[in-house]
């Protein structure tokens, strides 16, 4: 009996499944390769200028909102503009081969190219505001960023770890006059808990969990 394909027909089906095979294999591999931040976790990133939070948070204790001015009524935490950094800078080691940069962008009018150390895939919805607002501090996500020469990134920032936080969101909060604080968390009484889970009026952690909370 006759066979029911030809030899070219069978080669061309096996050459489409291993062509559908390979485009499968790239877009999962392009997938990969576009979440997977550009820096690793404890990595210091090189900015085009050296800013140390170690020195200006550390040191000198400004306010994480000087620099960051949206932080509490944004999606983004902005980047500290050309005129924030010469509120002091302009009477500060004017001279310092480190500040070139800044200068340069005070004389063409560009902004500085800061590199974004926490940077989050397009396909996730996050809001920074709602997050310091309902009493989430700092360091929960950047970690202690007053004791950092150069910043990096001390979480992995994957989705199952922002899940774990979702999960036991009312353990992750500090009242708000706390949230600036770099100091470590102190544990919460169940008492306090409940008080500031009624205060910041916090979703059950099945809502928190859903898929449409991060992905819309």
């Amino acid at each position: 009996m006759a066979a029911p394909f030809s030899r070219s027909a069978v080669l061309y089906v096996k050459l489409a499944l291993l062509a559908v095979l390979g485009l499968c294999a790239s877009g999962i591999a392009l997938a990969w390769w576009v979440m997977t931040p550009a820096y690793g976790t404890m990595e210091p990133v090189e900015q085009p200028i050296p800013f140390s939070h170690k020195h200006h948070v550390g040191d000198d204790g400004i306010d994480c909102r000087y620099c960051h001015t949206s932080v509490e009524k944004s999606r983004f935490a902005g980047m500290p503009s050309t005129s924030i950094c010469l509120s002091c800078h302009s009477q500060l080691f004017v001279d310092s081969p480190l500040l070139q940069a800044l200068h340069e962008s005070e004389r063409t009018g560009r902004p500085i190219r800061w590199v974004r150390v926490h940077d989050l895939p397009d396909f996730v919805y996050f809001e920074h505001d709602i997050h310091v607002n309902k009493g989430v501090a700092c360091v929960e996500c950047h970690g202690r960023v007053d004791q950092m020469p150069l910043t990096w990134r001390t979480a992995s920032l994957e989705m199952q770890w922002c899940l774990n936080c979702h999960r036991e969101a009312p353990r992750h909060v500090r009242p708000l006059d706390k949230v600036l604080s770099m100091e470590p968390a102190k544990q919460l009484s169940p008492e306090e808990v409940r008080q500031l889970t009624r205060i910041y009026r916090l979703r059950d952690a099945q809502t928190l969990t859903n898929c449409s909370t991060c992905h819309r």
